[in-house]
């Protein structure tokens, strides 16, 4: 796969929390490409209103094949809240490691709550 910044790939995330039945807005992430033992940090944003970043987290030259890992700050999203969690919390930092493969558009949406999380490969 050759990037392209023409090119279709990209890849964007949405969080939605599902014990409020709301977007995650203001959750802090960051990605980091994986190679060869080695964990570098590509992108960094928080969520706008709509539970999405304004931009994508990697498009053009910068979308590339390989393993990622894309961190959630959830700890710090559920304190805003104003849930008062146990501590420590049941859940903190989701962590979801996947692959890209294809030049295509890549969607990593988080569906949260407190006791539990849900991802796919979304379109």
């Amino acid at each position: 796969m050759a990037p392209s910044p023409s090119g279709p790939g990209r890849l964007t995330t949405h969080v939605l929390d599902t014990a409020r039945g709301t977007p995650a807005a203001g959750l802090e992430l960051v990605l980091h490409r994986l190679e060869g033992g080695a964990r570098e940090a590509v992108a960094e944003g928080r969520t706008n209103a709509d539970g999405r970043c304004d931009a994508p987290l990697l498009e053009g030259d910068a979308f590339r094949p390989g393993a990622y890992e894309l961190t959630f700050f959830c700890g710090p999203y559920f304190d805003a809240q104003g849930l008062g969690l146990p501590d420590p919390k049941f859940l903190d930092d989701v962590v979801i490691r996947f692959g890209i493969s294809e030049d295509r558009h890549y969607h990593v949406p988080l569906l949260l709550s407190p006791f539990g999380y849900s991802t796919y490969r979304g379109s």
